[in-house]
C-alpha cells in the first residue's frame, strides 16, 4: 500500500486548523512536518510550539522531518510536541547510530534523510535501526523545486539493499513528487510519497491526494 504524505511547508500558514481538517478528511497518511533551523539549510519554518498545536487538530502520523544542525538535542522535545516519526539526516548527524537509538528508545519511528548527492550506500551499517529512508528529490530548504532525476536510480539501489539485508523499512521520496513521476517512484520502489506544492496548488487538494494514493 501507498501511502501519502502531504507536506505542510507548502500549505497556507494562516490557515492550519482549516488545512489539518482537510487532510483529515483526506486519503493522507501521514502529516509530513518539515523543521528547518536556517543554519542546515536556507531557510526557516516552524518548531515543537506549532507541531504540539497540530498534534491536537489530528490523529494521522506526523512525520516530523528535521532540517537542522545538531538534531540530537530535540529528540525528547519532538517526542513530547507529539512526532511519531522522527527523521534526521545523515548529513548533520556525527553520531548517526546513537541518534537514531536515542529516537527509539523515545517511542518514535526513526528516519534517516540523504540529500540528493548522498550515496545510499553510506548507511547500510545502520539499516537495522531505521524505520524510514527519506530520499531528498530536490535540494532541502524549499518547497516547489524540480525534480532530480536521478532519484528513480537512488530509489532502486535502496530498494535492493532493502531486500538483501532482509529489513523492512519504508522508502519515502520528498520534494517536486507529482502525477508526472508518482508511478515511476511506486515501480522503482518507493512506499511513501511526499508532496507538498502539487497538493496545496492543486484546486482541489482531497482529490489530488487520492489520485497520488491510487496512481499505481
Amino acid at each position: 500500500m501507498i501511502l501519502v504524505a502531504p507536506s505542510l511547508l507548502s500549505a497556507d500558514f494562516t490557515r492550519l486548523a482549516e488545512v489539518s481538517d482537510m487532510l483529515n478528511h483526506s486519503d493522507a497518511d501521514w502529516f509530513h512536518l518539515d523543521v528547518m533551523d536556517g543554519v542546515f539549510v536556507p531557510n526557516l519554518t516552524f518548531g515543537m510550539h506549532v507541531i504540539s498545536q497540530l498534534r491536537a487538530l489530528s490523529q494521522k502520523v506526523f512525520d516530523v522531518h528535521l532540517m537542522i544542525v545538531q538534531p540530537e538535542r530535540y529528540i525528547d522535545d519532538f517526542r513530547a510536541a507529539g512526532a511519531d516519526i522522527l527523521t534526521i539526516h545523515y548529513e548533520a548527524s556525527t553520531h548517526l547510530h546513537r541518534s537514531l537509538s536515542a529516537i527509539r528508545q523515545s517511542g518514535m519511528k526513526a528516519g534517516v534523510a540523504l540529500n540528493p548527492h548522498t550515496s545510499v550506500h553510506l548507511i547500510e551499517e545502520v539499516l537495522d535501526m531505521i524505520d524510514v529512508v527519506c530520499l531528498m528529490s530536490v535540494n532541502p530548504g524549499f518547497g516547489g523545486q524540480k525534480f532530480i532525476e536521478n532519484t528513480y536510480v537512488k530509489v532502486m539501489k535502496l530498494h535492493e539493499m532493502r531486500s538483501n539485508s532482509g529489513e523492512n523499512f519504508l522508502i519515502e521520496v520528498d520534494g517536486g513528487v507529482n502525477m508526472l513521476n508518482a508511478a515511476k517512484l511506486i515501480d522503482a520502489g518507493a512506499d511513501v510519497l511526499v508532496a507538498g506544492n502539487f497538493v496545496f496548488s492543486s484546486d482541489n487538494p482531497i482529490e489530488t491526494i487520492h489520485k497520488l494514493k491510487t496512481c499505481k
